[in-house]
């Protein structure tokens, strides 16, 4: 009795015709990544190379004041190569809003050694500004001790990152072609 269900059922699926979905092609599948192009990656990034420009974080200057490190000079001693530190008006506006608290880090941002970077965005939120300007240009290493930021940046491909750990800069996905030292 079971197996005459079993082929009646069978046999009524048969005869239904069966629809089709339409499918969006615009939408992305679930496992479906964006590819990226192999340009960006490092063996193949050409615009990452000395003078290296470091877009630099607020977070990463404070950690720095904290663990008396000279910024310039200790980016110098990470890479092996000249190092200029850079600021975007954001992180710039960032640390002017943290007050007088960070008067000393508002004193280092200002050196002249720092290339300023304008802004063009709105808003003055500072890691997104970082991550647009690192996807727009893959010419920057991002220098932060932020994990959100950290992990944001991680997904972007071919760019490198400091950060501080004993005392001391260390650089994060840097191409061995550029001499960045291993640890």
């Amino acid at each position: 009795m079971g197996k005459q269900k079993k082929t009646r059922n069978k046999e009524k699926d048969r005869l239904k015709p069966k629809k089709k979905e339409k499918k969006d092609p615009s939408a992305l599948k679930e496992r479906e990544v964006p590819q990226h192009p192999s340009c960006l990656f490092f063996q193949y990034n050409t615009q990452l190379g000395p003078p290296y420009h470091i877009l630099v974080d607020t977070n990463f200057i404070n950690f720095s004041i904290k663990a008396k490190l000279d910024l310039v000079q200790s980016m110098m001693d990470c890479l092996y190569a000249k190092c200029i530190p850079c600021i975007t008006d954001c992180v710039m506006a960032e640390i002017e809003k943290l007050g007088q608290k960070y008067r000393v880090a508002l004193r280092i941002a200002k050196d002249p050694r720092f290339e300023r970077l304008p802004c063009t965005h709105k808003g003055t939120y500072a890691d997104d500004c970082l991550v647009q300007r690192v996807t727009q240009h893959k010419c920057y290493i991002v220098a932060t001790v932020d994990r959100d930021l950290k992990r944001r940046i991680r997904k972007i491909p071919g760019v490198p990152i400091m950060y501080i750990s004993n005392h001391r800069y260390n650089i994060e996905r840097m191409p061995d072609d550029y001499g960045a030292p291993r640890f």
